[in-house]
C-alpha cells in the first residue's frame, strides 16, 4: 500500500500535467475510470484488493481537483487549493467508512499541496505563476528562470527548510499511528507516505526544471 500510495502521488506529475495541458477534457472523464475501478475492486475483491481500490477512489479525488485546475482554472492561481479540496466534504465523511484508506490518501495530498501553495506565495513564487502557466511550452523556460533566481537566497531557502522539515514532522507521526495493524492504521500510513512524497515531488520538479527547464511547460 505504501508503494501504491507513492507512486499515486508522482503519477499526476509526469502523466496528469501533460495529458491536461494538451486534452482536458478526456483527463477529466479518466476520473470516472479510476473511480469506477476503486469502486469496483472494493465491491467485488477480497480485502487486499480492496485497500487498492479504496486508495484509487482517493486518488480519483485528487485528480479530479487537478484536471479542473489545471484544465481551466491554472491562470488564477488563488483558486488552486480551493479546486483541490472539490471532494474535501466526502472525504471527511469517508475517513469513518471502509473508504477511509481513500480518503486518507486525499487528505494528505490535500495537505501536501496547501504546504506547497503556501510557501509558493511566502516565496513570491505564486505572483509569477500566471506568466508561467500562460507562456507557450517552448517560452515557459525562460519565464521560468526568471523565478527560480528568486528562490536561491538564505531566508527563502531557510523557509523552504523549515517546511520541509515540518512535513517530515508529520510523516513520521502518521507512520507512527500507522504501526497498529488494522483498517485506521493502513490510512495512516497511507497518509504518511502520501505526504512524505509530496515532498520528494516537489523536489524532484525544482531539480527536473533547472536540468531541463523546457520541460516546466508540461510539469
Amino acid at each position: 500500500m505504501r508503494f501504491w500510495a507513492s507512486a499515486l502521488v508522482v503519477l499526476p506529475v509526469f502523466l496528469q500535467a501533460p495529458w491536461v495541458h494538451f486534452y482536458p477534457l478526456s483527463a477529466l472523464l479518466f476520473t470516472f475510470v479510476l473511480l469506477g475501478l476503486g469502486i469496483s475492486l472494493v465491491v467485488f475483491s477480497d480485502d487486499q484488493w480492496g485497500r487498492l481500490g479504496s486508495l484509487l477512489v482517493g486518488v480519483s479525488g485528487s485528480w479530479l481537483g487537478g484536471c479542473l485546475f489545471w484544465g481551466w482554472l491554472r491562470m488564477h492561481p488563488v483558486l488552486h487549493l480551493p479546486v483541490e479540496a472539490v471532494a474535501l466534504p466526502v472525504a471527511f465523511v469517508g475517513l469513518s467508512t471502509r473508504w477511509r484508506i481513500g480518503s486518507a490518501f486525499y487528505l494528505a495530498c490535500l495537505l501536501g499541496t496547501a504546504f506547497t501553495d503556501f510557501m509558493m506565495v511566502l516565496t513570491g513564487v505564486m505572483k509569477k505563476w500566471p506568466d508561467i502557466v500562460a507562456a507557450p511550452i517552448d517560452q515557459a523556460a525562460q519565464a521560468l528562470n526568471k523565478t527560480s533566481l528568486n528562490l536561491f537566497n538564505l531566508p527563502t531557502l531557510l523557509l523552504l527548510f523549515i517546511a520541509a522539515i515540518l512535513i517530515v514532522f508529520l510523516s513520521d507521526q502518521m507512520n507512527q499511528r500507522g504501526i497498529v495493524n488494522s483498517p485506521a492504521g493502513a490510512a495512516w500510513l497511507v497518509a504518511g507516505t502520501a505526504l512524505t512524497t509530496t515532498l520528494w515531488v516537489d523536489g524532484l520538479f525544482l531539480i527536473t526544471t533547472i536540468i531541463q527547464p523546457k520541460l516546466s511547460g508540461l510539469i
